[in-house]
């Protein structure tokens, strides 16, 4: 008998050892793709800043924010090994409970900002030597 078995039918997906075989397992490739589409949605982002390639400010914030997202999914995938199946399903569901709590966190404050700014600021600054 060897020290290593296949898993039996109605075990779970499980070997002897409790070891998952639903999970990806780390190859060279794998790191390698990880690696190249890193860097490939790194130099695009930082090509586009530095030659100014939208008009508008904002068009290009946009690009690296959508950049910034796709990478980080390509690190969720490729480096941190993550799919819907990994952990039974509990990594996936802690992923959707820590973007809710960033959305909610970020929009909140970006919305108190812009208020508090709206609010705050006068309409018209008094001429300083009019104050009494």
């Amino acid at each position: 008998m060897s020290a290593h078995t296949e898993p039996q039918p109605g075990h779970g997906g499980t070997d002897e050892h409790g070891h998952d075989d639903l999970g990806i397992h780390a190859t060279l490739k794998g790191y390698l793709t990880g690696f190249v589409l890193a860097t490939i949605l790194t130099i695009i982002p930082f090509w586009l800043v530095m030659s100014g390639g939208f008009e508008k400010s904002s068009t290009t914030a946009l690009v690296v924010l959508a950049f910034a997202a796709v990478q980080i999914v390509v690190h969720m995938i490729y480096f941190l090994h993550m799919n819907t199946k990994s952990e039974g399903g509990w990594n996936m569901l802690a992923l959707v409970f820590t973007i809710v709590l960033v959305v909610i966190t970020l929009s909140g404050s970006i919305w108190i900002m812009y208020h508090l700014n709206s609010n705050m600021m006068p309409s018209q600054m008094q001429d300083p030597a009019n104050l009494p």
